[in-house]
């Protein structure tokens, strides 16, 4: 009995040793690299040699379409509109009356005022010719000196009030849609309509700190807006002079002609800023760049392995990036298979231009 359970137990081991050979064997056979130093498959991935090239530095950012110049029309004294004078979306010029506040109260109170005045005008003419006859004293002739500048202080004070009654328009522009009819009661916080001058329009935009420098004035832009493939030109006038510290961007502002009347303001812009061209720039694409926590990584061929790169970048462009440290003309970059690849990992290149 005892002689049967060891032969059983020996064919047992035996048929065991079998299989772990025969998976032994088969592993070796597949490549698998083993700790006496047997070799890895090797990859094949596309990839290219970096070559420097130079590069016309220009970055893309979103701005808005401004009128050159913009108001919001209201009256500065409270009253009943008396008429409308213009034509709602029509071009107005400067110093146009727009509209007319009724003024019968006001011109109630010149009246009234100008008779007072001319009375006190009276009595300080009177009193100048007691004075100089030496039949009152000099602080009676000064009493109806000051009632006489006071009451013709008053009367222009009530003639600006009157003058106000009448709206004009402070610049040449369009009028827009009025929000008033005859008769309404205006107080001063009434918005009556918008004026716009926009055969100039500007355009706004933020540029991020590190181009701060490279931005010019009278430097030319480029924008497009949406729904519109046509590539409008505008000049820089104007640079706020320090970052703004939240946002870590410089706000610029550039002018563009607008006499066709194709761009409306309130819109958004695309703009293309041209900076300074870099000679002997390497350009990268998009796709080869890996974001890791400290920054950003790529991998290139060295010695029939893939070595990883840590690189640093600037201008992105639709399909490539620019790099500024890390790689230089003549690496191999590898340009897929990078998110499953590993440092050392033998690799054959397939050269794409």
């Amino acid at each position: 009995m005892k002689l049967k359970t060891l032969l059983l137990t020996l064919l047992a081991l035996s048929f065991v040793g079998l299989i772990a050979y025969r998976i032994t064997s088969n592993a070796a056979a597949q490549g698998d690299k083993k700790p006496n130093g047997s070799t890895k498959s090797v990859q094949t991935l596309n990839g290219f040699v970096i070559q420097e090239k130079d590069f016309s530095n220009i970055i893309s950012v979103s701005g808005s379409i401004d009128a050159n110049e913009q108001v919001e029309i209201r009256s500065e004294v409270s009253g009943i509109v008396e008429n409308i004078y213009f034509k709602e979306g029509a071009t107005v010029t400067k110093g146009q009356t727009l509209f007319k506040v009724n003024d019968i109260e006001l011109r109630a109170q010149l009246a009234q005022a100008v008779t007072k005045r001319n009375l006190a005008a009276e009595n300080e003419r009177r009193a100048k010719l007691l004075l100089e006859k030496e039949a009152i004293s000099q602080e009676e002739y000064d009493i109806a000196s000051a009632e006489f500048r006071s009451l013709q202080s008053q009367t222009q004070l009530i003639q600006a009030q009157i003058a106000k009654t009448a709206i004009k328009a402070p610049f040449t522009g369009k009028i827009g849609l009025r929000n008033i009819s005859p008769g309404t009661y205006l107080t001063p916080t009434t918005v009556v309509t918008n004026l716009v001058s926009a055969k100039e329009v500007k355009i706004t935009f933020s540029i991020p700190e590190k181009y701060a420098s490279e931005i010019k004035l009278n430097q030319t832009i480029n924008f497009t807006v949406s729904g519109n493939s046509k590539i409008y030109n505008a000049t820089v006038y104007a640079i706020e002079p320090s970052v703004d510290i939240a946002t870590r961007t410089l706000l610029v502002r550039a002018k563009a002609d607008n006499k066709n009347n194709e761009l409306f303001p309130g819109t958004y812009a695309n703009v293309k800023v041209p900076l300074n061209a870099i000679p002997n720039a390497i350009l990268i694409p998009t796709e080869a760049v890996i974001p890791i926590q400290n920054g950003k990584k790529v991998y290139i061929k060295e010695k029939g392995k893939a070595k990883e790169v840590t690189v640093e970048t600037g201008t992105r462009t639709e399909s490539s990036i620019l790099v500024t440290d890390g790689l230089k003309a003549g690496d191999t970059l590898i340009t897929s298979g990078i998110m499953s690849l590993k440092p050392d990992t033998p690799v054959t290149i397939k050269v794409t231009n």
